[in-house]
């Protein structure tokens, strides 16, 4: 098969974990019998000291003609007080837009040898597995009338039916492939978007009836996710709550640098870590790239229907953790302290294994 593939590195950290994940698809590739094509195109920072647009329209068309694009981080510390349209992360909301990925999936699973890398106990976070379903192309982030005026500033939160119906599939089928738990996280009980949603939700239920689901405040959501968080296996949310609480579900893994994440629409997903461009590190063999290794994993899954391939790269990535390989973001004294580098040679090297 032809994997044929669109990278956009980014800023910071980004084509550092981008390299290493491609150097796995390499190996995948090889082991496996398939072709791996990989285009590289400018975004974010990067794109905005090359031509002045932080998505140019040769990137977005590049996208458009692919199945997949394996994304590193975008943000800039320079454009950090610049307008709205020049900023770098307005190039990930339009790409998501553009491309219609309305579903972004953000699974959380604590590896057993990371159980001390966790800010919680190791009793609380053993056995945390689950899957955040966010919409990603409604909601706060693109509803009008939005402005700041001075001293004052809004944005609307708006959602339509059919917006929350094809994001309540995409949960209630995960949850078929999973332990059939959806728990819809809105705060209905103050807004009328969350009001729909529940009124939605309950109808697309009814089609799943081997599926249980329950509404969880998001407040509430927020307070269970540290207290007891293996009691969620797929949590479904908007937009805004989504972006939130995934990143506190990072948290319960040791390190925001271990959770990928893909973002899926009729055509073309994009498959990225969940964690920023991290500037502070950029260029110092620091950041941890198995994030964006086992984003790599989704997409060979989720757009290619490689389930084989995949999860030898899981596999892999699991075995590099037992054999204690840690980056400094998941080190606590115990294991080997490696960069990004090293940890990405140790999955390649651990591939064949993992896939025998």
């Amino acid at each position: 098969m032809l994997i044929d593939i669109i990278t956009l590195p980014g800023d910071g950290i980004g084509p550092e974990v981008v390299a290493q994940a491609v150097n796995v698809l390499r190996r995948v590739a090889e082991r496996f019998g398939h072709q791996l094509k990989v285009s590289e195109y400018a975004i974010g920072g990067a794109a905005l000291r090359s031509v002045g647009v932080p998505l140019p329209e040769e990137t977005l068309r590049a996208c458009r003609e692919r199945a997949a694009v394996l994304l590193g981080a975008v943000g800039a510390p320079e454009y950090d007080d610049a307008p709205p349209s020049l900023k770098p992360e307005t190039a990930l909301l339009r790409l998501r837009q553009e491309l219609g990925t309305f579903a972004n999936l953000r699974p959380a699973t604590v590896y057993r040898p990371l159980l001390n890398a966790s800010s919680l106990k190791p009793e609380v976070v053993a056995g945390t597995d689950l899957l955040i379903v966010r919409e990603l192309t409604g909601g706060i982030y693109f509803g009008t009338p939005r402005g700041l005026q001075d001293d004052e500033a809004y944005n609307t939160m708006r959602y339509t039916r059919p917006e929350i119906e094809r994001i309540a599939h995409v949960a209630f089928r995960a949850a078929r492939q999973r332990r059939r738990k959806v728990t819809l996280v809105d705060k209905a009980n103050v807004l009328e978007c969350s009001q729909l949603w529940r009124r939605v939700v309950a109808e697309v239920g009814r089609q799943y009836p081997d599926v249980e689901w329950t509404p969880m405040y998001v407040d509430n959501c927020a307070m269970q996710l540290i207290a007891r968080p293996q009691q969620f296996d797929v949590i479904l949310t908007g937009n805004l709550f989504g972006d939130i609480l995934s990143d506190e579900a990072a948290m319960l893994t040791g390190s925001i640098g271990l959770l990928p994440s893909a973002s899926l629409g009729e055509a073309t997903g994009i498959y990225e870590p969940v964690h920023g461009s991290a500037p502070d590190i950029a260029g110092q063999n620091k950041a941890n790239p198995l994030a964006t290794i086992a984003s790599a994993a989704l997409m060979l899954r989720h757009s290619f229907g490689l389930n084989e391939e995949a999860r030898a790269i899981e596999r892999a990535i699991e075995e590099v953790l037992e054999r204690g390989y840690r980056t400094a973001d998941i080190y606590r004294g115990e294991g080997q302290l490696v960069g990004t580098r090293e940890m990405g040679h140790q999955v390649c090297r651990l591939l064949a294994r993992a896939t025998a």
